[in-house]
């Protein structure tokens, strides 16, 4: 049930917004808010404690009312009772579905505990590039502790899920200080009593953390300038790109048709003619939220600049055929029975040196899509020392729940804004 004339609604709907609108605080479509309030309950007329909180797959920075999903606090905080354990958390999203409030508006996200469990009025999780830099450092508790004192608390590297809500929960209650946490491996959880509280506290963390890349980061993050693949002049650039986008569009679209969206901002150029872009570029993405849009890793074009479009063709085409069967890999035992083997196994980002980014996505377009994304890599994190990668989880995702292989991120958020992956087709 929606009511936008709920103060409560209004202000997390505007929050959200304002959150949204800058890609500094969470990229397209990335973490989530709630609040926690009151409404009558239309069949007995008492009033009723709910919970509101961003629905899967919604953007914050154009939610509305119906994107909120809406579950009764206290059957929500209930599931503690029966929750199995963290083998079987994944029926635990289905579980949700129990809890929800009149028809209850948007489906309830993975992260739905987290904001229901932490016993504060609002919450909000966000991916910031600041905030996942420093939870995806070799050192981040530390870091954590450095930076933020007993303001923000560390919670070690969780798959999203029902427990990783209890876990936020339970550190929560033994920091009375803190006004939020840095999440290992994923992003940061901010809360507050007031709208307003949360709001100023998520900006705090990620503001406190930018400050210190800022004052720590090295003058050249990704490494010297590598011969051969300085930006080429852009009329040259865009002419390239041109030739080359239908190629790599009929590429991403092997499984099934995609948009395309071509990005040539100054980080991302800076970047590509980097000596370390084929390091970071093979590490992969910074944070699960990533993985569900970019895949595990982009698919890097080795050549530099003055290559000729037709090798530059033939070797993207080589790329491409090793990439799926390098997914394939990945994904062998992860995927439930009834899902198709191996599907949507192709790269949807591509850094091609000298011009450009190209990111792919479905043509079915997500809730609250706003078109092409400006994001571009963060320049002031390679201070941090990168987190040692760990083995993917086998465990298959349920159907209820976002798919794919979670694993811990393992490197800083020198790339963590990724661009939205849908656009303009080519």
């Amino acid at each position: 049930m929606q009511n936008t004339a709920n103060k409560t609604v209004e202000e997390l709907i505007s929050r959200s917004n304002r959150l949204g609108a800058d890609k500094r605080n969470t990229n397209f479509a990335g973490g989530n808010t709630s609040a926690k309030g009151t409404e009558k309950d239309p069949v007995t007329g008492e009033d009723v404690e709910l919970l509101w909180v961003k629905g899967s797959g919604g953007d914050l920075g154009t939610l509305k009312a119906e994107g909120l999903a809406v579950l009764r606090l206290d059957r929500l905080q209930a599931l503690r009772n029966v929750y199995p354990g963290v083998e079987r958390e994944d029926e635990m999203v289905a579980a949700f579905d129990y809890c929800l409030h009149g028809k209850g508006g948007a489906a309830p996200s993975i992260d739905t505990a987290m904001h229901g469990l932490v016993d504060a009025a609002h919450v909000d999780h966000l991916h910031p590039d600041s905030g996942i830099a420093i939870a995806t450092a070799a050192d981040g508790e530390a870091l954590t502790k450095e930076i933020f004192g007993e303001k923000v608390a560390w919670v070690p590297w969780r798959r999203p899920g029902f427990q990783l809500g209890l876990d936020i929960a339970a550190i929560k209650d033994a920091n009375p200080h803190a006004v939020g946490t840095i999440l290992g491996g994923h992003g940061i959880t901010a809360w507050g009593a007031t709208s307003e509280e949360a709001e100023a506290n998520s900006l705090w963390i990620i503001e406190q953390a930018e400050q210190y890349i800022k004052d720590h980061g090295k003058s050249e993050p990704f490494g010297p300038k590598l011969p051969g693949y300085a930006a080429l002049p852009e009329t040259e650039r865009r002419a390239k790109a041109a030739a080359l986008a239908p190629v790599i569009r009929g590429l991403a679209s092997t499984d099934k048709p995609q948009l395309g969206h071509f990005s040539d901002d100054p980080a991302v150029l800076a970047f590509l003619e980097s000596a370390e872009h084929p390091r970071l570029g093979a590490l992969g993405t910074s944070c699960p939220d990533h993985f569900l849009r970019t895949k595990v890793k982009p698919l890097v074009l080795d050549l530099p600049a003055d290559a000729p479009v037709e090798d530059s063709v033939a070797r993207l085409k080589e790329l491409h055929a090793a990439y799926r069967e390098d997914y394939q890999g990945i994904t062998t035992g992860t995927q439930p029975r009834t899902a198709p083997r191996c599907a949507a196994r192709t790269r949807r980002l591509c850094w091609c040196p000298a011009w450009a980014c190209s990111p792919s996505a479905p043509t079915s377009r997500p809730p609250g899509w706003r078109g092409s994304s400006t994001s571009t890599p963060s320049t002031s994190c390679a201070a941090l020392k990168p987190s040692p990668p760990m083995p993917r989880s086998r465990k298959p995702r349920s159907s209820g729940s976002n798919t794919g292989p979670w694993r811990k991120p393992n490197w800083p958020g020198c790339l963590s804004r990724n661009p939205m992956l849908a656009g303009s087709p080519w």
